[in-house]
């Protein structure tokens, strides 16, 4: 299993698979099963009663939760190594957000019950969880500060600069392209706007050449003048 390395993370944090010693590895793999999903496929649904952990092996997932009002709403995007369904196996409830491949994704499947027994066995799972929750709380308290702090075109670029130094591919005119595909509304929800504000944003941007987009296609042109805006040279 390949992590993101500190530097691309989006969060800042390690990943879940990379704070386990080698015992605790070798015992979730054991008693845990591989799941391939292809792209777009959903790997849980908000709202259905099931208690397995998952481990991401290889690709991205996105995290998203509708809301009372019909309001989908993208949360995160997972990489290798992040665990995923934590909270339903804890409190056994059902599923709060809807996890779906943007790429192929493999994933390790574990039972809550074989999680939690070898949590019991091996403190490192049970450590390793812990700093999981207080990570993303942190990370969701990050997030709501700076969409009340910071502009939306510096909370757009500092994303993009981030999504490119994880699957960026460099093209041979030397700009980057984001092999991710997501649409401008997932872009609007990962910076806590709306479509039509991040809509205006990409069209000033191609304007001044930092961009090009299509249908959930995005390269960036000039990453220097991103990190110019994200206002984190």
């Amino acid at each position: 299993m390949t992590t993101p390395s500190s530097h691309t993370r989006r969060t800042g944090t390690a990943p879940f698979w990379s704070l386990l010693d080698e015992s605790a590895r070798t015992e979730l793999s054991r008693v845990g099963r591989i799941g391939t999903f292809a792209a777009r496929a959903q790997l849980l649904r908000q709202n259905e009663i099931s208690d397995h952990l998952l481990v991401v092996r290889s690709g991205c997932v996105k995290v998203s939760a509708l809301s009372a009002d019909g309001y989908l709403a993208v949360l995160a995007l997972r990489d290798p190594g992040d665990l995923l369904g934590e909270q339903a196996g804890l409190d056994g409830g059902p599923r709060s957000a809807t996890l779906t491949a943007l790429t192929r994704v493999e994933v390790l499947v574990v039972s809550a019950r074989a999680f939690n027994a070898a949590a019991d066995a091996l403190p490192a799972i049970t450590g390793a969880r812990q700093q999981v929750l207080s990570s993303r709380l942190r990370e969701a308290d990050r997030h709501r500060a700076a969409a009340g702090s910071e502009a939306v075109q510096a909370r757009l670029a500092q994303l993009l600069l981030d999504l490119a130094g994880t699957y960026g591919r460099r093209t041979d005119s030397g700009s980057v392209q984001v092999a991710l595909p997501l649409s401008q509304d997932d872009l609007a929800g990962l910076v806590l706007s709306s479509r039509r504000t991040v809509s205006r944003v990409f069209e000033q941007w191609r304007a001044a050449g930092w961009v090009s987009t299509g249908r959930n296609r995005l390269v960036i042109d000039d990453p220097d003048a991103l990190k110019r805006q994200s206002g984190h040279p």
